[in-house]
């Protein structure tokens, strides 16, 4: 895990230079920013622990995709973390200078994975978890493959290949920042999608799971106790059982599955048996294949055009 000490601003203001708009996706982004940030929120002083990679936190291995809220929490509370918080999230993205990416203040696609051409998914298949269609639709590089996708606390692979859920911190159900304790960040592999550290997306509830969905964890630091619920469960006094219920498998299970992987290498499941699956991680199948990151990527939409400054 990599130490985070240092302040998270609630609302940043950055200064869009060049943009372009993506039709397929019905979305205008910013390909260069002015190389400064301006805090016009409050600052608010943050230290804790986050994984270095999405789930299982290993180099080499790919990003654990289709796990919903719940199986996160699970997960995590298997290893004595907890899901990380959107602002956790965005600090370890950002860095102390604020940036938009990661890696400075120009978006580049092929340094954290993005612009992948549409593919099509069967919302049918991948709702029933098919492996084939799983597949054929993984556009993603293992943790680690991206050198120079990491941020200045040395926090690797945030936005760009897979996206990650992480807890709302400003859940009020039915508030302006949605009605669902899940926010997905970062954004996935595909063209005309956000690929930076701050913009979020509300609108997903808790039991939704997709194919370039991943997480990451996070824990206290100082040796302090981690509680694996997150801030609104705490402020319910929800106990953990509740999750493991939502999440249909519990913390003891988990732990024994990862035990059987570390002990044999394998973790074996029935074939249909589709919830074992998402507790291994190995929905994808063998026949998932990486993309190559030195390939040209398309882009049918017009070059950048520079913004008119006022």
């Amino acid at each position: 895990m990599k130490l985070i000490d240092g302040e998270y601003c609630t609302e940043v203001e950055h200064t869009c230079l060049r943009e372009w708009y993506d039709k397929s996706n019905k979305k205008t982004i910013c390909e260069e920013f002015a190389p400064t940030a301006k805090c016009v929120g409050k600052k608010v002083k943050k230290r804790f622990c986050i994984d270095e990679f999405a789930w299982p936190n290993e180099r080499g291995v790919r990003a654990e995709v289709m796990n919903n809220f719940y199986q996160a929490q699970v997960k995590c509370a298997a290893v004595d973390k907890r899901i990380c918080t959107e602002s956790e999230w965005t600090l370890s993205c950002e860095g102390p200078e604020m940036k938009p990416f990661p890696y400075g203040w120009v978006r580049d696609s092929t340094k954290c994975n993005g612009d992948q051409k549409w593919d099509g998914p069967d919302m049918k298949k991948v709702a029933r978890r098919d492996a084939k269609e799983l597949a054929r639709l993984w556009r993603g590089v293992p943790n680690g493959a991206q050198p120079e996708c990491k941020s200045d606390f040395g926090v690797e692979d945030l936005p760009g290949n897979t996206d990650d859920v992480v807890s709302n911190e400003s859940w009020s159900r039915g508030g302006m920042y949605g009605k669902f304790e899940s926010v997905h960040t970062g954004g996935p592999w595909y063209k005309g999608t956000r690929n930076q550290c701050r913009p979020k997306i509300y609108t997903h509830d808790e039991g939704f799971y997709y194919y370039f969905l991943s997480f990451r964890c996070c824990a206290e630091a100082d040796e302090k106790p981690t509680d694996p619920r997150t801030p609104h469960q705490q402020k319910e006094s929800e106990p953990f059982s509740k999750v493991e219920g939502l999440a249909r498998f519990g913390v003891k299970e988990l732990r024994q599955k990862l035990d059987e992987k570390r002990r044999t290498g394998r973790c074996e499941c029935k074939e249909k048996d589709t919830l074992c699956k998402t507790m291994c991680g190995t929905l994808l199948g063998p026949d998932a294949k990486d993309i190559d990151l030195k390939a040209p990527r398309e882009r049918e939409d017009p070059p950048p055009k520079k913004k008119k400054r006022r």
